[in-house]
Parts: C-alpha cells; sequence; structure tokens
C-alpha cells in the first residue's frame, strides 16, 4: 500500500537542508530504484519553481511500503529529521485514485 509523509520544515530551514540533501535524496533514489517511490518533493516557500533562499516549506513523499509501521520507521529516520529540518512529520495511508 503506498502511504503519505508529510513533513513540515521549521523556520529558515534552508541551511540544514542543503547539508543533509544528499543523503536525503540517496534515500529516496533506494526507494525509485526498487519501484517504490510513487512521487516525492518540496513544498517551495514561494510560488517558484526555484524559490532561492527563500527555501521550502515542507516536504511530501508518497511510496509503498509493507506497512503503515514499516512507513512510519522509513519517515523517522529521514536524515532532515536528524538533521533538524523538520518540525513534525505525518505518515498517513494513500489511495491512489487518479489518473
Amino acid at each position: 500500500m503506498y502511504y503519505a509523509i508529510m513533513s513540515e520544515d521549521i523556520t529558515d530551514s534552508l541551511p540544514l537542508r542543503k547539508q543533509a540533501r544528499p543523503a536525503h535524496i540517496a534515500r529516496l533514489e533506494a526507494l525509485k530504484a526498487e519501484g517504490r517511490l510513487l512521487v516525492a518533493g518540496p513544498h517551495p516557500a514561494i510560488d517558484s519553481e526555484d524559490p532561492g533562499e527563500s527555501g521550502f516549506t515542507g516536504s511530501l513523499v508518497i511510496a509503498e511500503f509493507d506497512s503503515l509501521e514499516h512507513a512510519q520507521a522509513w519517515a523517522d529516520e529521514d536524515p532532515y529529521i536528524e538533521a533538524g529540518v523538520y518540525k513534525a512529520v505525518v505518515v498517513k495511508p494513500y489511495k491512489v485514485a487518479l489518473p
């Protein structure tokens, strides 16, 4: 089943994001290689593809896991958590309805 991992950044998270990004992306690439990643990306702080120094306000990952517990465990190990980027993370089951 798919699970949505919705994360909210702390204020002014960009420097911390930049530091932890390679490890964060490596984990997403692993999910992609396994065919389990539906979509992933950050929420720009402004209405722009490239928010520059405005940074981001959070992230969304939708990926396939065996259970809610496995999805939560994966989310809990995100390098952005260790780096202090996220102030809150919510993991919920997700059902693909369209397209």
